[in-house]
């Protein structure tokens, strides 16, 4: 398989995972940033002009001469994609009635699950030819997209006033979260006591808690923590938070253990992990009354359990001689089944705790998270089985899938806390930063 080369050398896991990496920590760095643009000047314009960044930055990755160029293009890349992202569900929900907006939004979260179900396969044949045509096939699409939108997309208005988020807290979100994700990837090679390993590790954790501090001081920040006080945004998030770690171990482990282990090719595994994906937004779809009946709680209780399952299942039956049907497929279908009913009701659960004119900030929120979340789930795959994962053992493997099965119960758990909380949720003021309850959220929030 075609890789991006960086110094005239192949590139190992450890940088190649930066592929990974600088996009989505800038990517949910930006996110924030993105929505509430969206509310103040339009969602419409800002998502437009999302998807022309995004399709410049594709053309320039499928371009790019070496690793390091690639990974400044992947940058650009989230940029335009953090501006999608938030308006998109905006935009969508201010098309349809409030009593249907938890349909609508996990019906959003299931598109990206469809996404997920072919990318893996048109993914692995379009590397088979050159790992750039997965970049260059974005170009044509987004031109189409860009061209649809502009004719369809509705024109609703902006409702925010004043300044933009504080910029200066999406730099120490990037910089914190990069360098934690840099420590990771590097301590095997580099060493846990190394002093460049502690150097980064203190880089995060001023980075870290310097946002915190401008976010509780700044008058416009980045992150509003003052809404995780709202118990269902709150357990919202968290539950996104470690979904998105174990569902970056699960989703990279398998990549990795197809063609480094059982050396597959890259078709050959995007067309074995396609059970799984496909599922998503088939039980995201089936599901859609239950959320309505029982709340958000009780599928995020039950989804976080069956990923558990399906990562368990690995611990106990994989091997390193290739068993498709025994190793991955069961698993892969309780992962399916669990993100299906987790993924979409965690967006769903922390949207509709917020008011409608927060749509765009709200979903950029939990957008955000996820995002934070798979990097780290990225760099912990890369800590646990080393930069040369052809040499990783079995048992770095299944030390992985544990974690990913402890932060699958994890969600289940914030699942329960959901229900608790009951399935109508709370809305937060519109002039106050104080949460406050609000028994008619169903119809109010977005």
């Amino acid at each position: 398989m075609a890789q991006p080369r960086s110094g005239g050398s192949g590139a190992t896991l450890g940088s190649l995972s930066w592929v990974l990496n600088a996009y989505a920590i800038t990517f949910g760095a930006l996110l924030v940033v993105a929505g509430r643009t969206g509310d103040r000047i339009g969602r419409r314009p800002v998502f437009l002009a999302g998807i022309s960044v995004f399709t410049l930055a594709s053309l320039g990755c499928a371009l790019a001469p070496n690793l390091e160029t690639l990974v400044v293009a992947r940058v650009v890349q989230a940029v335009g994609a953090s501006a999608q992202i938030p308006t998109s569900l905006a935009l969508l929900l201010a098309t349809v009635p409030a009593e249907r907006r938890t349909r609508a939004t996990r019906s959003w979260a299931a598109v990206g699950g469809l996404a997920a179900a072919a990318g893996p396969v048109v993914g692995g044949l379009l590397v088979e030819v050159d790992w750039r045509w997965v970049f260059a096939v974005n170009v044509p699409i987004g031109i189409a997209a860009l061209v649809a939108g502009r004719s369809v997309l509705p024109k609703p208005a902006a409702r925010e006033t004043g300044p933009l988020p504080d910029l200066l807290g999406a730099l120490l979100v990037i910089s914190s979260v990069a360098a934690l994700s840099g420590a990771l990837v590097q301590a095997p090679d580099w060493g846990w006591t190394s002093g460049r390993t502690v150097l980064l590790l203190t880089v995060a954790a001023i980075g870290g808690a310097g946002f915190v501090l401008r976010s509780l001081r700044h008058a416009y920040p980045l992150f509003e923590l003052h809404l995780l006080r709202l118990p269902r945004f709150g357990a919202a998030n968290a539950g996104s938070l470690v979904f998105g770690v174990a569902f970056a171990i699960m989703l990279l482990s398998n990549v990795l253990w197809f063609q480094e282990v059982w050396q597959w090719s890259a078709l050959r595994t995007g067309v074995a992990l396609a059970p799984g994906p496909a599922l998503v937004p088939i039980v995201t779809l089936l599901t859609a009354r239950a959320a309505q009946r029982f709340g958000h709680g009780p599928l995020v209780a039950a989804g976080g359990l069956l990923f558990t399952g399906g990562m368990v299942w690995r611990v106990c039956f994989a091997s390193v001689t290739p068993d498709y049907v025994r190793d991955l497929l069961p698993s892969q279908l309780l992962t399916g089944a669990g993100t299906g009913l987790a993924l979409g009701t965690l967006v769903a659960a922390g949207v509709h705790a917020l008011p409608q004119h927060r749509a765009a900030t709200g979903s950029a929120l939990v957008n955000s998270v996820r995002q934070i979340s798979a990097t780290i789930g990225v760099a912990v795959l890369v800590a646990v089985v080393g930069s040369h994962v052809g040499a990783a053992s079995h048992h770095d493997f299944r030390s992985v899938w544990c974690v990913a099965a402890v932060l699958g119960l994890a969600t289940s758990a914030f699942g329960v806390h959901l229900s608790r909380g009951g399935g109508s949720g709370q809305a937060v003021s519109a002039t106050s930063k104080e949460p406050e309850a609000d028994a008619q959220a169903p119809a109010n929030a977005s």
